[in-house]
Parts: C-alpha cells; sequence; structure tokens
C-alpha cells in the first residue's frame, strides 16, 4: 500500500506558464509530483515593476535557475504551442511532446492588441510576447518604451485610467519630466478606490504635470495625437492553446472557466491559475487580475493537485481581498484598504510611508517564491497565499 501511495504522490504534472502563479503552482508541487515548468524565458519577470523598467530601472527580473535550485521542477525553456487534452499531452516549439497527469494552465495575460493596434487580428492575442506597433507601447514592452523616451523629448499619452495607467503615467512623468504626459481614460482615473484615493491620486499626478481627460474614449492608439502612446485599457487572458484544444472560455476576457476547485470545467485533469482562471470565491465574488490573485490560486490549484492525488476532494478557493497598492512615482503612493470583496474602504495611506508600503509588498511577492523553493509545506501557512 506504501509502494501505490507514493505512486499516486509522484505524478507527472506540466505547469505552463513561469509567472507568479505558475511559478507559486511549481514550487509548491515539487516534493509531490514529477514537475515540468514550460516557459521560453530563463528569467522571472516581476511584472508588477514594468512601469519602473519603463522608467530606467536596469532590471526588473531574476534568475528562474537560482530560483528552481534544488527544487527538483525541470524547466523547459520552450513555448508551448498544442495541448491535446484526450492524450493529455503539450507540444512544444522545441520539438518535445510532455505527457502529463495533470495540467496547471497559468499563461496569464496580456494587453490585448486589438486595442493598441489598428487591424490586428485574435491571432496575435495566441502567445504573451506583444508586438511593437510604431510609436504604440504596451507595459510588457516596457524596454523598447524607455528606449523611445531616452530619444525624446514629446508628447506621451497613457490610454487607460486603472491602476496600471495611474502607475504608468506617475513614473514616466517623474522619471522623464521634459516629456509631456496625458492619461487618457473614458470613464473616472482610478474608479476602484475610494473617493479619498482618487483624491490623492489626482493630487500627485497634478504635482507631477498629468494632464488628466476623463471621458475620453479612444479607439485605437492612431486617434491619439501624441509622439508616443502606452496602451493599457484592455488585459486579456492568453488564450491560444485553451480556445484552440476545445477549452471551455468567456469569449470576452479569454479566461477559461473552472469550477470551486480552479479546475477547467470541461477538462477536470486541467487545473487553470492566475490571470487565464475565469475564478470566484465567496467572499471575493470574481477575482480580477492581478498578481494579489496569481499566487493565491497558483498555491491553490497545487495544493487541489497534491489532495487529489491522495485520494482527497479537492477544497474550494478560499479568497478575499485586503488592499490595493499604487506607485505614485518613486517618492508617492497610495495604499487602499478594500473589502474582501474589493470595494474601497474609505480610510487610505499616502505619501512616503505609502511608497515605502508599496515596495516592501512588491518585494515580499519575490520573498514567497523562494520561500516556497525553500519549504514548500509553508506556504499554506501564509495568509491571502496559502
Amino acid at each position: 500500500m506504501k509502494i501505490v501511495a507514493k505512486q499516486r504522490l509522484r505524478q507527472k504534472v506540466v505547469v505552463l506558464g513561469g509567472g507568479y502563479a505558475g511559478m507559486m503552482a511549481a514550487l509548491r508541487l515539487a516534493p509531490y509530483a514529477r514537475v515540468t515548468l514550460v516557459d521560453p524565458d530563463d528569467r522571472f519577470t516581476e511584472r508588477v515593476r514594468l512601469h519602473e523598467l519603463a522608467a530606467g530601472r536596469p532590471e526588473v527580473s531574476h534568475s528562474r535557475a537560482q530560483m528552481l535550485r534544488g527544487t527538483g521542477i525541470e524547466h523547459l525553456a520552450a513555448r508551448a504551442t498544442a495541448l491535446d487534452p484526450a492524450a493529455r499531452a503539450v507540444h512544444t516549439d522545441c520539438g518535445r511532446t510532455l505527457l502529463y497527469d495533470r495540467l496547471v494552465y497559468a499563461l496569464g495575460s496580456h494587453t490585448d492588441p486589438r486595442g493598441a493596434a489598428p487591424g490586428a487580428t485574435p491571432a496575435a492575442t495566441a502567445g504573451p510576447t506583444p508586438t511593437a506597433w510604431g510609436r504604440a507601447f504596451t507595459a510588457e514592452s516596457a524596454a523598447a518604451l524607455h528606449k523611445r523616451l531616452l530619444d525624446g523629448p514629446g508628447a506621451l499619452a497613457v490610454v487607460g485610467g486603472g491602476l496600471t495607467g495611474i502607475e504608468m503615467a506617475g513614473e514616466l512623468a517623474e522619471s522623464h519630466p521634459e516629456w509631456e504626459v496625458r492619461l487618457l481614460t473614458g470613464g473616472e482615473i482610478g474608479a476602484g478606490l475610494s473617493a479619498r484615493g482618487r483624491a490623492h491620486v489626482r493630487t500627485v499626478l497634478d504635482r507631477l504635470h498629468v494632464r488628466v481627460e476623463e471621458g475620453r474614449r479612444i479607439a485605437d492608439a492612431d486617434s491619439v495625437d501624441a509622439d508616443a502612446v502606452v496602451w493599457t485599457a484592455a488585459m486579456r487572458a492568453t488564450d491560444g492553446l485553451a480556445r484552440d484544444a476545445g477549452l471551455d472560455t468567456d469569449p470576452v476576457t479569454g479566461r477559461i472557466r473552472v469550477d470551486a476547485a480552479l479546475r477547467s470545467v470541461s477538462h477536470p485533469d486541467i487545473y487553470v491559475a492566475g490571470d487565464a482562471a475565469a475564478a470566484r470565491a465567496p467572499r471575493a465574488g470574481a477575482l480580477r487580475m492581478a498578481c494579489a490573485t496569481a499566487l493565491p490560486t497558483g498555491a491553490h490549484a497545487a495544493g487541489a493537485i497534491i489532495a487529489e492525488s491522495r485520494g482527497a476532494e479537492p477544497e474550494p478557493l478560499s479568497f478575499g481581498f485586503v488592499v490595493q497598492c499604487v506607485s505614485l512615482g518613486r517618492h508617492d503612493g497610495l495604499i487602499q484598504p478594500v473589502r474582501a470583496d474589493d470595494t474601497p474602504r474609505e480610510r487610505v495611506l499616502t505619501g512616503r510611508p505609502a511608497a515605502r508600503v508599496k515596495e516592501q509588498v512588491v518585494r515580499s511577492t519575490v520573498r514567497f517564491l523562494k520561500l516556497a523553493a525553500r519549504r514548500p509545506a509553508a506556504i499554506r501557512l501564509i495568509p491571502g497565499v496559502g
């Protein structure tokens, strides 16, 4: 019986995607399964720092080999090109075919190119690497954007009044004051923030000479009068593999529909984590795309696979939002406490204290991953992650 139990625990698990969710899932699974992590990049990028990279921060990534050292996880530096759920197989662009007992789909999300580039087709959304569109950029093309800013000065327009757009506008206005920066949004800036939170954002952006234009619905980058455009207005799950394989996906967001345990509703041997999952939790409701949801869903998907391998029914996801953290340049910020369903509370933390808290929160994401590499079992004890 012991031999049978051990064989069950050492099942083959393929993890697609090496972002926050995929890394967390792979690391937590490592002691219990033969894990192959499929991601073409040999470095783990802190996506929440891409606005800093655009502003001139020299590096926002870490050696994946160092992060995985000693875990037993095989990192396949390749891109998955096809998923065959019937055969439980993943085909890759390096020619390898990976068979799995369970799959974790954690390919994340990207800025929808149909918003940033006129004439872009849905096929362009099949992979996570964005295309360069002349004067239009996204957070994913932050390094190219930084090079363009060094060629300035000129007029820069950030399209999108959500947290990504706010952080990008503030960071670039502070680091490149020679550029004229505008923030264009179809609705109200920081719509998910409290009145106090929005007021602070407006105050800081005004101090940084960012011109905010609300009620501006922009069809595409070509309709914006600017020397450079940063498109932050539309995010979509990287759904090409899932859609082609016949998984049940949301046609608008591209997110894979999952049950309470994060299993695909159409293919229950496939678990989905991070931005790719149309996940819900009783207290939080529908989970938004964010690092704050990627780490917990990655950890939960791994825990569910471990439970299933032991013959237990996976528990439903339990999650509640706590706070939203916003950078407003390097010296100011906003910490917005929220209720479990992500609705804002009125009290906020602002200024340099908020900037320091935001920095610690960002650093903690990498700390959690490093902890998962050393002590995977400890992850379930971390509030909000395990």
